[in-house]
């Protein structure tokens, strides 16, 4: 099991009577390094076992005793299980790895199509790579996500912010870059953006368009080593490009990326996507919630899902706030935001 053995031991005593619903048992991990890597410094990953799952977590050396609810024990299990696994593969755990086991192995019991946490580590979470770094789905959203951009050609992953939908985008291009499997990665959104144009900005057109890209440019940093991604944007491998640049061009060969989706106008979507050319990939990501158009102005990115659902090699990712993997605080104000949303608003 992941290179640790499981041993029942008696349930605690306490004040209160045991029912048919409590669990107890212990967990022991073969590596002393990876043990106190896996519970964390201050045991804090363990500490954030607990409170997202309600468990009683106590580490003893290189074991730990998980105590709670049958369901939940079992979830905190699968979530240290793949965390020990990734340790045994060279990766490291941070929090947000810990965030991300915690939902992959709650998703595991409330969608019963997906894998079970043991079977997963086996078979391995959807991974990108480059020579500078690794990534893996921290969700079984994104696990889906990066398996759709493996097989599809156009690829849609909508939802809120924060989901990664971007990140992984941008990830996956770098990757099929770098493999030689495209010749060239295009970024693009929209020029209108929360009521500015970029007839009026200031400066050049890359320092216009720089700011609305950050995002993207921040992912191939990640990816690629700055000095290369520097020299592909000066040879125009890399190509980063407003939406309205697209017009009359035929975009084969290439990994074609198209954020801030949600902002595009019907005609502009459809110019878009009908870029695609021989061996060329596009990824469209957006947030349908986020629209800045002028009020009665339809969303391109809105309708798309609809008119493109069941179109062959298209993909539709939806992520939602559980997807969220930065700050918990996050996850809870889009929450808060969509809760708002739905109720009508009596001052219109």
């Amino acid at each position: 099991m992941n290179g640790h053995e499981l041993v029942s031991t008696p349930p605690r005593q306490s004040k209160t009577t045991p029912t048919t619903d409590a669990n107890h048992f212990v967990l022991t991990f073969e590596n002393n390094r990876f043990a106190s890597e896996l519970f964390g410094q201050y045991d804090q990953n363990l500490k954030l076992i607990e409170q997202r799952l309600h468990v009683d977590a106590r580490p003893r050396g290189n074991s730990v005793a998980i105590s709670g609810e049958v369901t939940a024990t079992n979830q905190a299990r699968r979530a240290l299980d793949y965390l020990y696994g990734r340790l045994q593969k060279g990766s490291s755990v941070e929090t947000s790895d810990v965030e991300g086991a915690i939902r992959m192995a709650v998703a595991a019991d409330d969608q019963l199509q997906l894998p079970t946490m043991e079977k997963k580590a086996k078979l391995n979470l959807a991974q990108i790579s480059t020579r500078k770094k690794t990534i893996a789905a921290r969700t079984p959203t994104q696990d889906a996500y990066i398996r759709a951009l493996e097989r599809s050609e156009l690829v849609f992953g909508v939802g809120p912010a924060g989901t990664g939908k971007t990140y992984l985008a941008v990830a996956y291009a770098a990757q099929l870059l770098e493999r030689g499997a495209v010749d060239r990665i295009i970024l693009s959104r929209p020029a209108v953006e929360a009521g500015e144009r970029l007839g009026f900005l200031p400066g050049d057109m890359k320092e216009k368009v720089d700011p609305y890209l950050r995002p993207l440019y921040d992912a191939l940093y990640d990816m690629m080593p700055g000095d290369k991604v520097e020299r592909a944007i000066t040879a125009g491998v890399i190509e980063i490009a407003p939406l309205a640049f697209m017009r009359g061009r035929t975009l084969g060969n290439a990994v074609v990326i198209l954020d801030e989706a949600q902002n595009t106008t019907t005609m502009q979507m459809k110019m878009f996507l009908t870029r695609l050319g021989e061996n060329g990939r596009m990824i469209v990501t957006g947030d349908p919630s986020q629209v800045d158009l002028p009020r009665g102005t339809k969303s391109g990115l809105v309708e798309a899902l609809q008119i493109l659902k069941d179109v062959e090699g298209v993909s539709v990712v939806r992520f939602k706030d559980v997807d969220v993997v930065r700050h918990p605080m996050v996850a809870r104000i889009v929450r808060a935001y969509e809760a708002q949303t739905a109720v009508p608003d009596e001052s219109l």
